[in-house]
């Protein structure tokens, strides 16, 4: 009975010893950097109500490469669940448009805000799986942010 009351306590022993160093390596390397601040826009956030998610599109309009994409961080940035992106059908010389798709103008323009697009239109479609669908043409002025410009492709 001794014998198993030394082995029990030894085994005991072992793991509560296991179990400090781990909280002491755990300790030492897991530190990580705390993430940067946001920085500071003079495009106001999304004026929506708390916990409301708005569903967007991002379509790009314009033949400039990476545009949707750029709009598409813009609008997530600003608290907007942006579902899809990618090329619209029509010609490069389109202006940008924000599009109400399901009779709210107001979340509409909030997204057009956000993007600074002044032209906001109310055309509902139950079809569509989002709120706003946003159409970009050369126009926007984050056109002139992004890098690889390629007229002669349109391109997300």
């Amino acid at each position: 009975m001794k014998r198993f009351q030394t082995a029990a306590l030894f085994v005991a022993l072992l793991v509560v010893a296991g179990l400090v160093g781990s909280l002491v390596a755990g300790i030492g390397s897991d530190r990580k950097a705390a993430p940067a601040p946001p920085e500071k826009s003079d495009v106001p956030a999304a004026r929506t109500r708390p916990g409301e998610r708005v569903r967007v599109e991002v379509l790009n309009a314009s033949g400039i490469s990476g545009l949707a994409r750029q709009a598409t961080r813009t609008l997530r940035d600003r608290g907007f669940d942006v579902v899809s992106f990618g090329n619209a059908k029509g010609s490069p010389g389109t202006p940008s448009v924000v599009i109400d798709r399901v009779g709210k103008q107001g979340v509409a323009r909030s997204v057009a805000d956000a993007l600074q697009i002044a032209d906001v239109r109310s055309r509902p479609d139950t079809a569509l799986y989002v709120e706003v669908t946003v159409v970009l043409g050369r126009d926007w002025k984050g056109a002139a942010a992004v890098s690889g410009v390629d007229s002669g492709t349109v391109k997300e």
